[in-house]
C-alpha cells in the first residue's frame, strides 16, 4: 500500500451522490476525498486549486458538463486523471468524454469496492474501456495521427504496446528494465508523434494498428 493516499475530487451535481461516495471512499486507507463540485465549471477550479491525483466526474450536470470540464482541464495541463462515474450506458453520452481525455468510466451502481478498485486503477495509468465502448471509439477514429507510426522507434512501439495492454509507467518500466523516468519520456515521444492527446487515445491507436497480442 502506498504511504501517501490517492487524492480525490469528487464532481456531481447530485450532494446525496458525493455524500454516499465520499462516506465509502473515507473508509479506504489509502484513498483521501480532499473536496467536491457541483458542476464541471466549479470541478475545474477546484482541480487547479487542489490538484487532486484522481477526479470521479459526473457526465451530465447543469452549466459545464463533464465533457466541457475534461476539455478545459486538458487546456490548463491538469494532471489529475479523471474516471467518469455516470448512471448514462450510452455509448453516445460516454465516448464524447474518453475523446476528451478521461481514463475510463464506471456506473454509478458500480460495487463500493470495485469503485476503489477502479481509483487505484486509473491512479496507477491503466485505462478503463468496456469492450464495445472500445470498438466504437477505433470505428470512429478517422484521425490524420493513423498514419504516424513509422515515426515511431522500436522501443517506442514496445510502449505503446504495453501502454494498449493497460500496463502503468510503472509496470512498463519493470518488463523493458528501464527507469519509471525514461518511460515517461518514451510516452510523452509517442503522444507528440502521433498527435494524441493521452494514453486512452495511444492504447487505442495500438490496438486499430495492431500492436497487441
Amino acid at each position: 500500500m502506498a504511504d501517501t493516499p490517492i487524492r480525490v475530487l469528487l464532481v456531481d451535481d447530485h450532494q446525496v451522490v458525493r455524500r454516499g461516495l465520499r462516506t465509502f471512499l473515507e473508509i479506504q486507507d489509502d484513498i483521501e476525498v480532499v473536496g467536491e463540485a457541483s458542476d464541471g465549471a466549479e470541478g475545474t477550479e477546484r482541480a487547479e486549486e487542489l490538484r487532486p491525483d484522481v477526479i470521479l466526474m459526473d457526465i451530465k450536470m447543469p452549466g459545464t458538463d463533464g465533457v466541457d470540464a475534461l476539455r478545459r482541464l486538458r487546456e490548463l495541463a491538469n494532471p489529475a486523471r479523471v474516471l467518469i462515474v455516470t448512471s448514462f450506458t450510452e455509448q453516445r453520452t460516454v465516448i464524447p468524454a474518453l475523446r476528451a481525455g478521461a481514463a475510463g468510466y464506471v456506473y454509478k451502481d458500480i460495487d463500493p469496492e470495485a469503485l476503489a478498485a477502479a481509483i487505484r486503477s486509473v491512479h496507477a495509468g491503466h485505462v478503463l474501456l468496456q469492450p464495445e465502448v472500445a470498438v466504437a471509439l477505433l470505428a470512429q477514429d478517422e484521425s490524420p495521427s493513423s498514419r504516424g507510426g513509422t515515426a515511431l522507434t522500436e522501443r517506442e512501439r514496445e510502449v505503446l504496446s504495453l501502454i494498449a495492454d493497460g500496463r502503468s509507467n510503472r509496470e512498463i518500466a519493470r518488463a523493458l528494465v528501464l527507469s519509471e523516468k525514461t518511460v515517461k519520456t518514451h510516452v510523452s515521444n509517442i503522444l507528440m508523434k502521433l498527435d494524441l492527446a493521452d494514453r486512452t487515445q495511444a492504447a487505442l491507436w495500438a490496438v486499430r494498428h495492431g500492436l497487441t497480442d
